[in-house]
């Protein structure tokens, strides 16, 4: 599996796939999940996790990429089984054959019985030339060959999305854990403090259960986003293909980092980078291809054949034989069945063609779409940015007004929980910006460069 991942890395950095290699495959049992399974920088060796790095072992482990490269190993496995037809054919033969003539015994009166050894036939055949016919088989191997090297990009492509997508999940239940964390802090303390007016007499007991309740709440909370945690890691470890990963660090923090890319600019970088271009042009050639190889199927094959013999009646070596030859072989033709397999080889050439431009057509949305949600998330930042400031100020006056005895424990929950509410919605304003990001990348298939702006939470 080790040689499996350097092959893959070394296929992702290069721009051309080089299939002259030979790999020793595991069996069944080596390829079972192991609950000690660690990969080389895990927390054993103290490596933080990063978005970078989860990428890294994404494209190592993940096993839709391993299998779509097997299928370029495959596919150009079958080009060469095409150009096979040009090298000779060989077959060996060796028996013994007894023949009662039918004929001359009727003719004779008497048992006719022939007996004849083979010690040894060779026989070979060789296509000379077939009008093009295997010229056009190797073609479509070829073009299927580009189609699975260009399918791998556009499972790259979307293992990297989904890739981005769950570690941005995990840094976004991060925050969620750390909000709930807080907001227990808080409500112990205000639990501390109505208890503590009720001691001295100033407020009623119902204060202290109003802030036990609270904090029941927020402590339920907690377990929550603890569990929510969880769940990020176990969804990040299942998309990097490792899930049986020991624990690790993650020292990244949501952040908003702008984009700078224009509509047009996306549009034009996905006609160059975006697979799935690619692959519905490979495939409208293909069936071309496919139409022409149909045409063929009038046309006959001219081949040469020889046959060398050792053999007979009583001694198997007692004598030898040979044949020379060449023909012309033509197929048999039935004329209704290739005149409608050409017409469908012509209606399948011309739906690819419009599967192509669907296909154009599905990515120029989805750009649009991208597009256009990372503008609304990027324009909700500053909002939710505001309505946590505020709803922080709000928070403290009306923890000041409760510490002087002015306010009461319903205006202070009332407080307490829309500063939170407002933090967990800027947080996930910062995961839906991140995650739509990562789409818009998708859609163009090329990573944007990012800016250096990060905007962070007051303390």
């Amino acid at each position: 599996m080790r040689l499996l991942r350097q092959m893959l890395c070394i296929f992702l950095a290069m721009t051309y796939l080089c299939p002259c290699f030979a790999k020793e495959f595991p069996t069944a049992e080596e390829v079972l999940p192991k609950p000690d399974f660690v990969i080389q920088g895990s927390v054993e060796e103290n490596i933080d996790m990063t978005l970078e790095r989860c990428i890294e072992i994404a494209l190592g482990n993940n096993p839709q990429i391993a299998a779509a490269f097997n299928d370029i190993l495959a596919s150009d496995a079958r080009i060469k089984q095409v150009w096979a037809n040009y090298f000779p054919q060989y077959t060996f033969q060796s028996g013994y054959t007894r023949m009662r003539n039918l004929q001359m015994s009727e003719m004779l009166g008497r048992d006719v019985i022939m007996g004849f050894w083979t010690a040894g036939q060779i026989s070979l055949q060789q296509m000379l030339y077939d009008f093009g016919v295997t010229q056009n088989q190797a073609t479509i191997k070829k073009l299927d060959y580009e189609a699975y090297k260009t399918t791998l990009g556009a499972v790259v492509n979307d293992v990297v999305f989904q890739t981005k997508d769950a570690y941005y999940n995990l840094l976004y239940a991060f925050e969620n854990r750390k909000v709930a964390l807080d907001t227990v802090k808080k409500f112990e303390m205000f639990y501390n403090q109505a208890k503590a007016f009720y001691e001295i007499g100033t407020n009623p007991k119902v204060d202290v259960t109003i802030a036990e309740v609270n904090l029941s709440n927020a402590k339920l909370q907690l377990i929550q986003a603890d569990n929510a945690v969880n769940l990020a890691v176990a969804k990040l470890n299942n998309v990097m293909g490792v899930p049986f990963i020991g624990t690790y660090d993650v020292q990244e923090r949501l952040a908003y980092r702008p984009v700078q890319i224009t509509f047009d600019a996306a549009v034009k970088t996905a006609r160059e980078s975006r697979p799935e271009l690619k692959l519905a042009m490979l495939k409208a050639e293909s069936a071309r291809q496919t139409l022409q190889l149909t045409k063929k199927s009038y046309y006959p094959v001219i081949a040469a054949d020889g046959q060398f013999m050792v053999g007979g009646r009583t001694d198997p070596f007692s004598n030898y034989g040979y044949s020379l030859g060449a023909n012309l072989t033509f197929p048999t033709v039935n004329n209704m069945l290739i005149k409608n397999e050409i017409k469908e080889a012509r209606f399948l050439y011309d739906r690819e063609i419009a599967n192509a431009k669907n296909m154009q057509n599905q990515i120029y949305l989805e750009i649009q779409n991208a597009y256009l949600a990372l503008d609304e998330k990027r324009n909700q930042i500053p909002v939710a940015d505001l309505g946590v400031k505020q709803a922080k100020e709000n928070y403290e006056l009306s923890y000041g007004r409760y510490r002087v005895g002015e306010g009461n424990p319903i205006e202070l929950r009332d407080a307490q929980t829309s500063y939170q509410q407002a933090q967990l919605q800027y947080y996930n304003s910062l995961y839906q910006y991140n995650s739509a990001k990562a789409a818009l990348e998708k859609a163009i298939g090329k990573n944007i460069v990012e800016g250096a702006q990060a905007i962070e939470l007051e303390e």
